[in-house]
């Protein structure tokens, strides 16, 4: 006998939290009500280099741009917090004092598989569910990579509101979320939206941002945004950005550290995303020293390898020029060798940022032999900027 929307709406919320879902809900596969402000955010430029957003703009305008007969959209979410967020940078301090130069991970980036992997299986098995009750039902899975608004639906399914931060934040889950979707052609009863905020005055995760990425609340330039800068930048980083990264080498948390929100929400102790030993915090001078192929061999099943190795090791050097450590000095003359002036440039300026002769020396060395022309500006910029330090000392 064929469900009514409303027991669909109920069989597909036990099978979700049945496969491991933290939170399911229904929307209507309707124009996501973010529509205008997707469209505002994308004419100001915010999407920076991320220009397979812009290339596929019409398609946001409706789930049916990801899949033409889709009458419901189930939002999924998956807890990936493991560690209460001071405690994650507790850890960190505590690695610098016994080894290297840790450098931290964004929370969802810390399991042993890419989440894009996991999610998507799990979504397959609510899929192959929903089918054991109605074979006809047409449905597709989207991971983060299809032109869904995902937030905008996971809003719409009654999952949470858009915090300051533009974060899904949930009451009792906190902002720690990975969401996924299944589309269907299937009526299924909805949810009622989430039509209200509970951040109130709050301005914690506008005020922690080292970067200034929020021009306003709600608003986030990724331009400036720390987990742009070291995932989607295939570039150099700007140079007023970098000492903003902090020790961030891939993604950042601030924004969620801080969220009172995230200090109520449950530990989750899923298996997919407990952390890996050498990511919570990872060696940066590791990460430069290491060669290339042999980089992308330990990050291969991880969101680690989006940026490649070119982009963990200029995001290694501006994490070691952060921190200053003598000890990061011969790793980051090391990775003036490298053969990318990405890295070769970030290399530089990073060994700007110390005052010993050591460094100052690798720098003329380099100079004299290096080619390429914005490696010799770093280069020169780099010596301009010891000379000034040392000047100033003086006087």
């Amino acid at each position: 006998m064929q469900k009514t929307p409303a027991e669909l709406a109920e069989y597909v919320k036990a099978a979700a939290r049945e496969i491991g879902f933290d939170l399911v809900g229904i929307a209507p596969a309707v124009q996501p009500t973010g529509w205008s402000r997707f469209l505002s955010w994308l004419s100001q430029g915010f999407a920076g280099e991320m220009q397979y957003i812009p290339r596929r703009e019409a398609a946001y305008a409706h789930p049916q741009g990801v899949m033409e007969t889709a009458r419901s959209v189930i939002m999924v979410a998956l807890n990936y917090g493991t560690v209460d967020p001071v405690a994650a940078g507790e850890r960190t301090e505590i690695q610098a004092q016994a080894s290297a130069i840790p450098a931290r991970v964004a929370q969802y980036a810390w399991g042993p598989d890419d989440y894009h992997d996991y999610l998507k299986a799990r979504l397959q098995q609510l899929a192959a569910a929903l089918h054991s009750v109605c074979p006809t039902m047409r449905t597709r899975c989207v991971v983060d990579t299809a032109p869904l608004l995902e937030r905008d639906f996971a809003r719409l399914a009654g999952l949470g509101w858009f915090g300051k931060n533009t974060m899904l934040i949930h009451k009792q889950r906190g902002s720690f979320l990975l969401l996924g979707a299944v589309l269907t052609d299937a009526e299924i009863a909805p949810d009622a939206p989430h039509l209200t905020s509970h951040c109130g005055t709050c301005t914690r995760c506008l005020d922690a941002c080292p970067t200034d990425a929020f021009p306003e609340p709600g608003v986030l330039d990724a331009r400036r945004c720390i987990a742009y800068l070291t995932i989607e930048l295939k570039g150099s980083i700007p140079e007023a950005l970098r000492t903003g990264i902090g020790n961030w080498v891939f993604g950042c948390d601030i924004c969620q550290d801080v969220c009172p929100w995230n200090r109520k929400s449950p530990r989750s102790v899923d298996p997919v995303v407990q952390p890996r030993d050498d990511l919570n915090p990872v060696d940066a001078r590791e990460l430069l020293l290491l060669p290339d192929d042999e980089l992308k061999r330990r990050f291969s099943t991880s969101p680690l390898a989006r940026p490649g190795p070119v982009g963990l090791k200029r995001n290694a050097a501006i994490v070691l020029g952060n921190a200053r450590h003598p000890a990061a000095i011969s790793t980051l003359v090391h990775g003036l060798q490298h053969a990318d002036p990405v890295v070769r440039g970030s290399c530089a300026w990073a060994l700007g940022q110390f005052r010993q002769e050591s460094a100052r020396v690798a720098l003329m060395q380099r100079q004299s032999i290096e080619d390429n022309a914005e490696v010799l500006a770093e280069l020169a910029n780099a010596l301009d900027h010891l000379a000034t330090e040392t000047s100033q000392e003086t006087t």
